[in-house]
């Protein structure tokens, strides 16, 4: 269903948020994504911001040597790239130096490519007619499947390639940023990246994050988080 409250008393920001602000941190001031990935991590540790196992052990230790993931972590936090860059081989090289810090299984590099690129072209004007036929010939994912048709067969899938595509499709149905949102959190599984993916195009695509929603978000992050994202969009009109 759809129809559900967007927030409540219990909401709180996740693992996506975390690392999209440090991809954005790590744009804004040029210190490498690796640093700024752990440097993140470090801040915000543990499992109960819904971290994957592997990127735990990863983030916490010494080792800066990617894990051949091909999760989608890598995609739920490029939507920086696609704002910050401006041609399309320019996002498709910076989605892919941002994905193999950890991602760097083709399935997980193309995960992130895929995402950014959808971004940037809908910032850029692309319809959504343009952008599914960019991503499906570009990706060879499959966007022509109906969400009415995915939500009774979806299961929990974190892989780029079992949630990438459901993602783009969630906007792509769309008729607005709450629709999208909305939307991607109805397929289920893993919901708050469906949506973090869905919603990152959407704000592309429409315009913005509704005022109402914008402030509502923002409000739920500390200080840090709050500070990153607004000095990003100021830099970047997002």
């Amino acid at each position: 269903s759809t129809d559900f409250p967007l927030f409540s008393r219990k909401s709180f920001f996740t693992d996506d948020t975390i690392l999209t602000v440090a991809l954005a941190d790590s744009i804004l001031s040029g210190i490498s994504y690796v640093k700024k990935i752990k440097e993140y991590y470090n801040l915000y540790p543990g499992s109960s911001y819904g971290y994957g196992g592997r990127f735990r052990q990863w983030a916490a230790s010494d080792n800066s040597k990617p894990y051949n993931s091909f999760g989608n972590g890598s995609a739920m936090r490029v939507s920086p790239v696609g704002w910050a860059y401006n041609t399309p081989d320019d996002v498709l090289t910076e989605a892919e130096r941002s994905a193999a810090v950890t991602h760097n299984h083709p399935e997980g590099i193309k995960g992130a490519q895929s995402v950014a690129s959808a971004i940037y072209l809908a910032r850029s004007g692309s319809s959504k007619d343009e952008i599914k036929k960019y991503i499906e010939s570009t990706f060879s994912y499959n966007l022509s499947e109906k969400l009415d048709d995915i939500r009774p067969k979806y299961r929990f899938d974190e892989t780029c390639q079992g949630s990438v595509p459901q993602s783009i499709i969630a906007f792509l149905e769309s008729d607005s940023y709450e629709d999208a949102v909305r939307k991607a959190v109805s397929i289920g599984g893993d919901s708050d990246t469906i949506a973090c993916i869905a919603g990152g195009i959407a704000e592309a695509f429409y315009g913005g994050v509704p005022g109402e929603i914008a402030d509502r978000a923002l409000s739920i992050l500390d200080d840090r988080l709050r500070d990153v994202v607004l000095r990003f969009c100021k830099a970047y009109n997002c």
